[in-house]
């Protein structure tokens, strides 16, 4: 009789639920965790997030419009430290590695991209399927002849054949 048969099952209980709290809680903190990571937008690289892409042919060059958002935190970065880094990024979205940046700003950006489309003489031209390194959720793309539109795409599905519209 020199031990409280009692006090000891119960400290047992006592110590066994407690880790269980601390391992249930733990748990549901990296279940918390991770879920917005695993929920991440496919329109989104880095801190931009695409809303929509323009491309505009003409002959074999293309004007490409892109508009997006910056992450707020980032908005002010790029401000004082300048928009070199949002250039690149903007490339590597585009998948264009010879594109001119004409005009950009915190919200929307313009490029001209030469010989994109493969010329067939004659005035006849390609402008050949492209694939983006997000997804897109509105692209429209334009010819002298015709406006197609996709949306939630990752690239152009199709090569688009048109006329050029100038004369020879």
């Amino acid at each position: 009789m020199g031990y409280n048969q009692k006090g000891y099952i119960s400290c047992i209980i006592t110590y066994y639920t407690m880790k269980g709290w601390a391992i249930a809680v733990c748990l549901f903190c990296m279940v918390v965790a991770v879920i917005p990571a695993s929920a991440a937008n496919n329109d989104k690289y880095g801190y931009i997030t695409i809303q929509s892409v323009d491309i505009s042919v003409d002959g074999s060059q293309a004007t490409i419009k892109v508009d997006y958002v910056l992450d707020d935190p980032t908005r002010v970065i790029v401000l004082l430290l300048g928009k070199q880094d949002l250039k690149s990024r903007l490339l590597t979205v585009l998948n264009y590695d010879d594109a001119e940046i004409v005009n950009i700003d915190l919200d929307s950006a313009e490029l001209v991209v030469d010989d994109v489309s493969y010329s067939y003489g004659r005035g006849v031209y390609w402008f050949p399927e492209h694939s983006f390194n997000v997804m897109v959720p509105y692209l429209r793309i334009t010819t002298p002849q015709v406006t197609r539109e996709y949306f939630s795409v990752e690239g152009i599905p199709n090569g688009i054949g048109y006329f050029d519209t100038s004369p020879p």
